[in-house]
């Protein structure tokens, strides 16, 4: 490696690397929303050139079948957001069986079937915001 790839690679934060950090710190997170923000704020400044390697390599197994459609929902409405198809490996992960909404008001829940993105409703994901929101 020469001087000036050195200097980059040390001045350029690995964002696929801190993907696959967080996404393995779903694992044993006791506060999955800091990991999830932390997610939310590595997709959302993301560009589409960048966003292939980013994304590439899936979370890791064993996490809770809600993590992975969250993470995969993050991906693929990111993807949609810089015009680019999301990663095959989000299509590998199967939607949560049983509806889960943001709130236990059963009075938003109508809202939250009406606004929640498209790839979060998919997965059976209802949610207020999501990519360039903050919940």
């Amino acid at each position: 490696m020469d001087v000036s790839s050195y200097m980059l690679s040390r001045a350029l934060p690995d964002e696929a690397g801190r993907f696959a950090a967080l996404t393995a710190a779903l694992k044993s997170s006791e506060a999955p929303a800091f990991v999830f923000a932390e997610l939310h704020d590595l997709l959302s400044r993301c560009a589409a050139i960048d966003f292939r390697g980013l994304v590439e390599t899936p979370p890791p197994s064993g996490l809770t079948p809600w993590h992975a459609n969250y993470v995969a929902a993050m991906v693929e409405t990111a993807a949609h957001r810089v015009g680019v198809a999301p990663p095959e490996w989000v299509a590998t992960i199967e939607p949560v069986k049983t509806p889960w909404f943001a709130t236990p008001m059963r009075s938003l829940r109508p809202y939250l079937l009406r606004v929640s993105p498209p790839a979060f409703k998919r997965r059976n994901l209802f949610i207020d915001t999501t990519l360039g929101g903050r919940q």
